[in-house]
């Protein structure tokens, strides 16, 4: 399912909704256990997981280049919230009887040609992360982003309007 964009006071709001049948726990360890991480975001590093922390974000270009990502927010077992370039990124976790609710925000300040592949991205990354806690590896799949890229680019454009 696209997310979800609006246009708040400051900018945009996509929200993903993920329903898991995980537990919390299990949620909770493959957004901040960097073995878990690296399956299905291979560029972040948690260096420091507090409020005011630090999560590494590694080029992978071959220059060694990594950029220091602060945590804006942070409670464990429920929020995530950290710096996204000049936005932001925010994980919130919510108990349910059958597992938990894995919410993705992304704080937009302004669309640029950029943002339709990032959501595409995000959405295609919270896929490769349902996928690994069923027990499933799957490599980032490129045409899965280029088909969710055309369905964003138009969902951004109209929002714009």
């Amino acid at each position: 399912m696209l997310a979800v964009i609006e246009k708040v006071e400051d900018g945009y709001v996509a929200r993903y909704d993920r329903p898991l049948k995980h537990s919390i726990e299990k949620v909770w360890a493959a957004l901040t256990e960097n073995d878990k991480l690296a399956r299905w975001m291979p560029n972040l590093q948690v260096e420091d997981l507090r409020n005011g922390g630090t999560i590494k974000f590694d080029m992978k270009d071959g220059s060694g280049t990594f950029i220091d990502i602060k945590i804006l927010d942070f409670e464990e077992y429920s929020v995530l919230e950290y710096e996204w370039g000049k936005d932001r990124v925010r994980f919130e976790l919510y108990p349910k009887p059958e597992g938990c609710l894995l919410v993705l925000k992304e704080f937009i300040g302004t669309i640029t040609d950029h943002t339709s592949k990032d959501l595409s991205g995000w959405h295609v990354c919270l896929d490769v992360f349902s996928a690994l806690l069923d027990g499933r590896f799957i490599e980032f799949p490129k045409g899965e982003w280029e088909k969710w890229y055309e369905k964003y680019d138009i969902a951004v454009k109209q929002i714009e309007k």
